[in-house]
């Protein structure tokens, strides 16, 4: 301010004026005009600079939970299971002990005891109703004030994928950090389409993990991640493409990472509040992110962009599908507790593991009364009503073998939500699982717009591929429905 001052007294200090009327009117025209203009650039808000913030909270996630616990007025939660069979406190994998809840929230039911009864309620009255619930309970919201992104192609590269001609394109979506210069957030993405077609293609990105910089892999590991990703030669030659997102590229998977990343960033590196977006939601913020690119790629057909992810991915991708409309379909793999698995089922992962502090930053805070003083019983929505927030849009639900992945996804919870989903593909004209009781294994149920199938293989998606891609072809080649 001491500044600006300066500035108004050298400048009338230089224009002095004269004798003359018409010089006199212009000095005190001119004064005025000064004096505006340094009135308006006191009311315009000084540049944020990185010397007049605070940095970001460093806080463990052992702090950070017990932050949130006294936050809840909570002294403590229930521990949550073992994942070793062998432990004393194994998890359950008794089927009778498996639904001491076994009433379910109705997802076609209102609040206030009304029942819907056709489309327009459920899209005006309950779906509004459940997704507040998952926004303040479950999963946490999404700030109104997120800044923007600016996406920018890195590199563009000819390749061939098991002979397939292709070109891939490495892009890097920057987030406006002019808020906050402290943390800078980059949205890792790469692009790959057929290159001997011609026109848009539908793409199906996925969630991707990715390796340490100095993480050494064997020879044996390399051929084994290979295998996995046979995917992409199978999609490349029914003429799609295929696009791997990182999604710890702009949010950390850990609780000491929840100040820093997209979630720091908004929150100009502060702890959340009760209700913050936790990490599943951010990452799906960013599927949306990589969406809006798609829009603007001439190569990709947008309209059919399909979202896929296992394990933590699969639960962030099950919530993708349920918050952002524009995607076309979702393969959704072992998501297991937090994604298609009914939070209620007493079986494998439980509410209490998501809660504890090696997990809760998936969740919203408010997710961890869940695990003390209330219980399971409380919530007040359940995962069969996320998969009903995907409708009419088609849903795949795939897991493996307990024989192999073991007892911890609950793959027989994951199906029972799939059927508790189905009334509401059916209100809106879809078609639901078409069956009740769980199929035997290795049968692929996708003749509904709700799809299932349990492999024979352990903790991936890789043997469901062939049998997801038959199903997203029904959707691929069909035309795009304008009134949608």
């Amino acid at each position: 301010m001491v500044e600006r001052q300066n500035i108004i007294s050298r400048s009338v200090s230089f224009y002095k004026p004269s004798d003359n009327n018409t010089m006199k009117n212009n000095y005190w025209l001119f004064l005025l005009i000064l004096l505006m203009s340094s009135y308006a650039f006191a009311q315009t808000p000084a540049h944020t600079t990185s010397d007049s913030l605070m940095p970001p909270v460093a806080l463990t996630a052992q702090q950070d939970h017990a932050r949130i616990l006294k936050l809840l007025g909570i002294d403590s939660l229930r521990p949550g299971p073992s994942g070793n069979p062998k432990a004393p406190n194994a998890a359950n994998s008794d089927e009778s002990k498996a639904n001491p809840y076994p009433e379910l929230p109705d997802p076609l039911v209102l609040n206030d005891g009304q029942k819907v009864t056709t489309p327009e309620m459920w899209w005006k009255l309950r779906r509004p109703e459940i997704k507040e619930y998952f926004d303040r309970e479950i999963y946490g919201r999404v700030p109104s004030d997120v800044p923007k992104v600016k996406w920018e192609i890195l590199n563009v590269a000819k390749d061939t994928v098991d002979n397939i001609p292709a070109v891939t394109k490495k892009l890097s979506g920057h987030v406006d950090n002019s808020s906050y210069p402290l943390i800078s957030v980059d949205i890792g993405l790469t692009l790959t389409t057929p290159a001997d077609v011609k026109g848009p293609v539908p793409v199906i990105m996925e969630f991707g993990f990715t390796f340490p910089a100095n993480f050494k892999m064997t020879d044996q590991m390399k051929r084994f991640i290979d295998s996995l990703n046979t995917w992409h030669q199978l999609v490349l030659s029914k003429g799609w493409g295929y696009a791997i997102l990182i999604p710890t590229s702009f949010q950390a998977d850990k609780g000491d990472g929840l100040t820093t990343g997209i979630i720091g960033l908004v929150n100009k590196g502060q702890p959340r509040k009760l209700d913050d977006w936790g990490t599943l939601r951010a990452w799906a913020w960013g599927a949306s992110r990589a969406l809006d690119y798609f829009e603007t790629d001439s190569s990709v057909d947008s309209k059919k962009v399909a979202i896929e992810g296992l394990s933590r991915y699969g639960k962030a991708t099950l919530v993708t599908m349920a918050y952002d409309p524009r995607f076309a379909i979702a393969f959704v793999g072992s998501s297991g507790e937090g994604g298609a698995k009914l939070l209620r089922r007493h079986f494998g992962e439980e509410v209490e593991n998501v809660a504890s502090s090696a997990e809760y930053h998936w969740m919203a805070e408010n997710f961890l009364k869940y695990a003390g003083p209330l219980t399971p019983k409380d919530l007040p929505v359940d995962a069969h009503e996320l998969i009903a927030m995907c409708a009419p849009r088609p849903v795949f639900i795939s897991c493996g073998s307990p024989l192999v992945e073991g007892n911890w996804v609950d793959d027989k919870g994951q199906f029972m939500a799939a059927v508790a989903a189905g009334p509401v593909y059916t209100l809106l004209g879809k078609k639901d699982l078409g069956i009740t009781e769980m199929p035997p294994m290795g049968t692929p149920v996708i003749d509904g717009d709700i799809a299932f199938r349990q492999h024979f293989g352990g903790h991936t998606t890789g043997p469901n591929w062939p049998t997801f891609i038959e199903f997203a072809q029904r959707y691929f080649d069909a035309p795009i429905d304008k009134k949608k």
